[in-house]
């Protein structure tokens, strides 16, 4: 054990102990996405509890565990990961029914967004068992916490996780397309060996900004927004920054830029469909309001009587 963890292992048992930790429940523990020492004490506490940790790369977590002091052996490690979640998910179940708690952890960040745990997680509840998350890191809400979104003026809130994008280039361009019309932020994932493609790709989307993270937590960590156009000159500027695991933010489309396109789909349709209907499927294309996009209509129409039918 690292002598640096000693008193959060002392802290851990000291501040989480009193809870109540059931047995046949599977704990889901975020885990550090670079940084041990982000790791909480509640996971601390629960990692040293569990009968068997369950984890994506068995390695891996018995690396982590050891540098925070919790002595597990080989037998108490359970391999569930993507080749085999659906399969492993049952001996889970069959030691939870033994009263076993079973904690479940990835290779880094919170279970069940990008890594595997959730069909364990399904799993576990269609058994009619408990599963109990406890928080922590993930890549995901670290980059958001420092993208700024909320001081853009936009219609459109909230953000969609997309995550990694297909491999081969036409699907990966295919669905940069689709997020061009997608008005909220969207936070996508990306390996060092893709980064330099999906920056080409992402650079149809112009003035659109884009907050890069790369090495999120750890000692050579940067953070950085610009225009989704000058990525690729951002990367080739410094070849360290081919370097680590990526998260980005594309940001929402700005509230003028969006309202034009908003006006532009509806008046097309009006020129083709019955203003409800061109209203309905105005609706389904933008994800804007029905209503807003009614009263629009009802002015378009006002002022062009003879464009729409």
């Amino acid at each position: 054990m690292s002598a640096s963890f000693s008193s959060a292992r002392v802290a851990a048992a000291d501040a989480a102990s009193g809870q109540h930790y059931p047995q046949s429940a599977l704990y889901v523990v975020a885990t550090p996405i670079g940084n041990l020492a982000d790791i909480t004490l509640r996971a601390l506490h629960v990692l040293s509890l569990a009968d068997t940790i369950a984890c994506e790369d068995t390695r891996h977590t018995q690396q982590m565990l050891r540098a925070f002091g919790i002595d597990k052996s080989g037998g108490q490690l359970l391999a569930v990961h993507q080749h085999n979640e659906t399969e492993a998910a049952q001996t889970v179940i069959h030691r939870l029914r033994e009263g076993q708690r079973v904690a479940y952890v990835s290779d880094a960040g919170t279970p069940g967004i990008s890594d595997p745990g959730a069909k364990l997680a399904a799993s576990v509840a269609a058994a009619g068992l408990r599963a109990i998350p406890l928080p922590g890191a993930s890549s995901v809400t670290t980059l958001l916490s420092v993208a700024g979104l909320a001081g853009e003026a936009s219609a459109a809130t909230g953000f969609v996780f997309h995550g990694f994008l297909p491999s081969k280039a036409q699907e990966r361009a295919h669905a940069v397309d689709l997020l061009a019309t997608e008005a909220r932020a969207v936070v996508l994932l990306e390996a060092p060996h893709r980064i330099e493609a999906l920056a080409g790709v992402l650079a149809i989307l112009g003035s659109r900004s884009i907050t890069v993270g790369r090495e999120l937590t750890k000692q050579f960590e940067e953070i950085a927004t610009l225009l989704a156009s000058d990525m690729s000159t951002w990367l080739a500027a410094d070849a360290n920054r081919l370097r680590g695991e990526f998260v980005l933010v594309l940001h929402p489309v700005p509230e003028q830029q969006q309202n034009g396109e908003d006006l532009r789909v509806l008046s097309l349709l009006l020129t083709e469909l019955p203003l409800k209907s061109a209203v309905k499927l105005a609706a389904e294309i933008t994800g804007q309001p029905r209503n807003a996009l009614y009263e629009r209509a009802l002015d378009l129409k006002k002022n062009n009587p003879g464009d729409a039918p």
